[in-house]
C-alpha cells in the first residue's frame, strides 16, 4: 500500500497532535494502523512536518529521533493521546497527567539534538497543556483524531472538512437518501 504525508495528515493544528495523530482509527481494533510501526514513515514524518504542520515556523527542519530514543518517543505519542482525550471529555485526571510528564522528561532525557522530532513534539506538549483556551481542542466526530478548532465560533467538528466533514455528509445525504427510498 503507498503511502505519502499530506497536509491532510496534520490537520490538528499542533505538532503534538499530529504526532498522536500518527495512529489511524485508534478506536477501531481491526482497522487501528500505526504509521510509525514503518520505520520509512517515521523517518519522513520530520520532513513532512517541517512542510505541513501547523507550528512548522516555531520548530523549522527537524531530524527523527534517535534510534534509542524511539521507545520513548512514542511512549510520549500515546501518553498524549491519552490525556488530551480525556481533557476533551472533561477528565482532569492528575495520573494521566504525571504520565504524561514523565514520559515527556523521559523524551526530553534521551533526545540527543535540539533539532529532533522527540524534542519538538515535547516542546508541543508544553504548549498546549498551557494553552490558554483547552476548549478548543477536540476529537474528530468521523476519524477519532485530536485537533485544535480554531474557527471563530468555535463550531468546528472535523479534523479536516475536504476530507472527514466531506465523508461524513456524504454519509448523512446516503442514509436519508435510503430512508427516503425504503417502502
Amino acid at each position: 500500500m503507498s503511502f505519502s504525508w499530506t497536509p491532510h495528515r496534520f490537520s490538528g493544528g499542533a505538532l503534538a497532535l499530529d504526532v498522536a495523530n500518527s495512529v489511524v482509527l485508534r478506536h477501531d481494533e481491526t482497522r487501528r494502523i500505526d504509521r510509525f510501526e514503518a520505520s520509512a514513515q517515521l523517518e519522513t514524518f520530520p520532513q513532512a512536518a517541517a512542510e505541513f504542520c501547523a507550528e512548522r515556523a516555531i520548530f523549522g527542519d527537524m531530524v527523527g529521533p534517535a534510534p534509542d530514543n524511539k521507545r520513548n518517543f512514542l511512549e510520549l505519542r500515546e501518553a498524549t493521546d491519552r490525556y488530551f482525550r480525556a481533557r476533551v471529555s472533561g477528565d482532569n485526571d492528575d495520573q494521566l497527567l504525571a504520565d504524561l510528564l514523565g514520559a515527556l522528561a523521559r523524551t526530553l532525557h534521551g533526545a540527543n539534538g535540539a533539532n529532533g522530532l522527540d524534542v519538538a513534539t515535547a516542546h508541543s506538549v508544553l504548549r498546549l497543556i498551557a494553552m490558554s483556551d483547552p476548549e478548543r481542542m477536540k476529537v474528530c466526530r468521523n476519524c477519532g483524531w485530536l485537533f485544535i478548532d480554531r474557527s471563530k465560533n468555535r463550531s468546528r467538528a472535523w479534523c479536516d472538512m475536504a476530507v472527514c466533514g466531506n465523508r461524513a455528509k456524504a454519509n448523512r445525504h446516503y442514509r436519508r437518501r435510503k430512508e427516503e427510498d425504503a417502502p
